[in-house]
């Protein structure tokens, strides 16, 4: 198919290479035009215009950072929309604001969905992403197989705003369960044990998740490199807390400030194990 791929930064890119791989032909466009550029060794066709990269591609996809900056996509790219064309936004942002592009565009005859993913760079890297799609069903059927390509678990939630929905909730999730790991591992580590076989021993069981596996031996280790930006899980927060409609959530809270602490902390370009850093600063206050 002809797609057309509008965002390449840590998530973007990888993606996009996914689609290149799955022999489809992309046409790439990003704001920091350098980034595009890298992309053009895997054989994806760069453009410096966001219009004529999603003029009559079957497909335009979207992996920018924020509601703004989706709404900014797809009011410089809608003049170029025909009938019949289908966009999908793998960004994390508003559910209200997917909403309102999903029935704009569906006035033009562009289908539109709703696509956050779950899974950071290792999952874009690995086509091991997990989708959580809003939108109509026939949308989702005709995504389907070009989503396959991007991820392992794709779950269709329901009309527009419910893919964003989802990922949200599973943001609330990760948050939580990353600060468990990080005070389980600062917990062995002060009482002398060597948190390195505490993650060997616990991992397997019960206490064991993604974020234990995963950034536990990055925690350890004190690598903050990012495979998810602090600033994107905060950003994600906010989306939280602006969608709770009054709904008391008290963990959202607590992880918004530990998040906000480790920004403070010069964390915030680094990956969301740093909250680890902010937990340490905040342990030696006692």
């Amino acid at each position: 198919m002809e797609i057309a791929w509008i965002g390449t930064g840590i998530m973007g890119a990888p993606m996009a290479r996914r689609m290149l791989r799955a022999a489809h032909r992309v046409r790439v466009y990003n704001r920091t035009p350098h980034k595009a550029r890298a992309l053009a060794a895997d054989g994806a066709v760069v453009t410096a215009d966001i219009a004529e990269a999603a003029r009559g591609a079957e497909a335009v996809f979207i992996m920018v950072p924020d509601t703004p900056d989706v709404e900014a996509v797809v009011a410089r790219i809608e003049p170029a929309l025909a009938r019949g064309q289908l966009v999908i936004d793998t960004s994390t942002i508003a559910p209200e604001a997917e909403r309102k592009i999903a029935a704009r565009l569906a006035a033009l005859g562009v289908e539109y969905l709703d696509a956050p993913v779950s899974g950071g760079e290792p999952g874009a890297i690995e086509g091991t992403l997990t989708i959580m799609v809003g939108g109509t069903e026939p949308a989702f059927i005709r995504a389907r197989p070009l989503l396959e390509a991007l991820g392992k678990r794709i779950t269709h939630m329901g009309p527009p705003g419910a893919g964003q929905t989802t990922k949200l909730a599973n943001q609330i999730a990760v948050a939580l369960t990353l600060e468990a790991a990080a005070e389980a591992l600062l917990f062995a580590r002060n009482s002398g044990l060597d948190p390195a076989r505490v993650l060997e021993a616990i991992g397997a069981g019960a206490a064991g998740s993604w974020q234990l596996s995963n950034l536990g031996p990055k925690i350890i280790a004190q690598d903050y490199l990012p495979g998810f930006f602090v600033k994107l899980i905060r950003k994600d927060l906010r989306l939280v807390a602006e969608a709770q409609n009054g709904l008391a959530l008290p963990g959202l809270a607590l992880m918004t400030s530990m998040f906000n602490s480790a920004a403070a902390l010069g964390h915030d370009l680094d990956g969301t194990q740093a909250v680890a850093a902010a937990l340490d600063r905040i342990a030696l206050l006692k």
